[in-house]
C-alpha cells in the first residue's frame, strides 16, 4: 500500500534575507526554521534542506541495512548512521557521505560492508538521489 507524507514550508522575503518555518505535517512532530544563512554559513538554530535530506537518509539507510542484515540471519543489535550532505552555492547537492558504524553479531568486517553497500545502492532515497554521488565508511563496532 502507498503512503505518502506531507511538509509544508512557509518563507517569507528574498532568498538571502528571508527565511521560513517547515512543519512536518504527517507526523506533527514540530515546526523547524530555514533559510539561506543555514545552508551557506553556520546554522544558528535553522536548519536546511541539505539537513533535512541527510535526516532522510540517514534514517532510509539505516532500515534498508537493518532489513537486509535480518533478512541475511544476522540481524544488528545496533546501526548509527551519519549522512553527510555538501551542498555549493551555484552548483547545488555535489555530493552524500554515508558513515555507518554497526554492532551485529556473527557478522565479520567484509559481510558488513557488502551488506552496507546494497543498502545504499537500494534505499529509497539513495535512489531519489540518482545522479548524486553517495559514497560510503561501513565499519564495525
Amino acid at each position: 500500500m502507498a503512503t505518502t507524507r506531507t511538509a509544508h514550508t512557509e518563507w517569507e522575503g528574498n532568498l538571502l534575507e528571508g527565511n521560513g518555518l517547515v512543519t512536518f505535517d504527517s507526523s506533527g512532530i514540530g515546526q523547524y526554521p530555514v533559510s539561506w544563512p543555514a545552508r551557506t554559513e553556520a546554522a544558528n538554530g535553522k536548519t536546511s534542506p541539505e539537513e533535512l535530506i541527510a535526516a532522510a537518509h540517514s534514517a532510509c539507510f539505516s532500515m534498508a541495512l537493518s532489513h537486509g542484515l535480518a533478512g541475511a540471519g544476522t540481524p544488528p543489535t545496533k546501526l548509527t548512521t551519519k549522512a553527510d550532505v555538501t551542498f555549493q552555492p551555484g552548483t547545488g547537492i555535489t555530493g552524500v557521505h554515508l558513515t555507518v558504524r554497526g554492532e551485529v553479531p556473527g557478522l565479520d568486517e567484509a559481510g558488513f560492508v557488502k551488506a552496507a553497500e546494497d543498502a545504499k545502492a537500494n534505499c529509497p532515497v539513495s535512489q531519489a538521489l540518482t545522479g548524486t554521488t553517495i559514497t560510503l565508511t561501513a565499519e564495525l563496532a
